[in-house]
This record gives C-alpha cells, structure tokens and sequence, in this order.
C-alpha cells in the first residue's frame, strides 16, 4: 500500500462510503499502481480505459485530462466557482441509484458522509427534520405514508447524508432504486 491517501474536503472519509477501495489497479491518469482506486462515476465524452487513484482526482489531473467531472454540479447552486470545481474535479464522487448530487449549507457544498438507513438518520434530527420538509415540499403530504418511508429508509431505499462545513448542521436527500 502507499502513503496517506489525499484528504478530501468534501468527502472526507471515501474508504467508508467505498468511493475508494485498496486495489492493484493501475490508475488510467498517471499509470501508476498506488494501492488505491477509485469506484464510483466520472462523467466524460472521452472513452477511458479504467480508474484512478485518489492524487490524480485530489490535484485535478483526472479531471483535466479526460475533460469530466466527478459529480454533478445539480444542486450546488450558490456557491462559488473555486467550491463548485473542487467539488466536481478534484472530490470523489459517490455512488447511487439515481445521479448523486451534493448539497449546500451555509453558502458551501456541504461534506458528504455517507449512505445511511433511518437508525443512522435518527441521529442527526436536523437532517431528519429537513428531510421532512423537503418531501412535504415534494409532494408526499400524507403523514403516516411519510413516516412510513423515512422508518423503511435503509431497505429499497436509502439516505445520502452530509455535514455542514461551517456550522456543522446535517442535511440529506433520499435515493431510491
């Protein structure tokens, strides 16, 4: 295995969420095997010929070089254009059923955390309660069916959890198969 991996503002820990994973992969960037590889989307035109390792996406090579993105810029409205390419270029994505986004929190891209059930969500009431809302404002205005989704989070469908970088508040979306 090689050195420290890169750390990852907005996605802080990637071996926990499996966006990067131990592996003798050479990385399709800088051709080298460093022990790490990365799993998860990279959006580009260009036909790539394998993955790569967590330097090549902390510095930006990856990205630059293959013309992509790690993630999509959806929801990170309101933040600046040095917040919005680092968190497209230069953070690992993560995977999902449908197009992973990020969130935003006090004017930054909040950090990701990681997929949660609903034991793991009930323990960050903000981001339950502002799962709440954002669904009310979705459409699900039944009650009891609501309740019923957020308890069965976990199961066919799940909950992408971040951390606000400046006030430490979390938030979350839900992804369905």
């Amino acid at each position: 295995m090689s050195a420290d991996l890169p750390f990852f503002r907005y996605h802080p820990d990637p071996l926990a969420s499996g966006s990067i994973r131990a592996s003798t992969e050479t990385c399709a960037c800088c051709k080298a095997n460093r022990g790490w590889i990365y799993t998860a989307t990279f959006y580009t035109a260009q036909d790539v010929r394998g993955r790569f390792c967590p330097w090549c996406i902390a510095d930006g090579s990856a990205a630059e070089r293959f013309a992509g993105d790690f993630t999509d810029s959806y929801g990170l409205d309101g933040v600046s254009e040095n917040v919005l390419h680092e968190v497209t270029r230069r953070t690992p994505g993560f995977h999902a059923w449908q197009d992973p986004h990020w969130l935003v929190h006090c004017q930054d891209a909040a950090a990701f955390v990681g997929e949660v059930g609903y034991a793991e969500l009930a323990a960050h009431p903000e981001a339950l309660d502002q799962l709440r809302n954002d669904m009310r404002l979705d459409g699900w205005h039944d009650e009891s069916r609501l309740e019923h989704f957020l308890t069965s989070l976990g199961q066919e469908a799940t909950a992408m959890l971040f951390r606000c970088t400046g006030c430490g508040a979390h938030l979350a979306y839900t992804d369905a198969s």
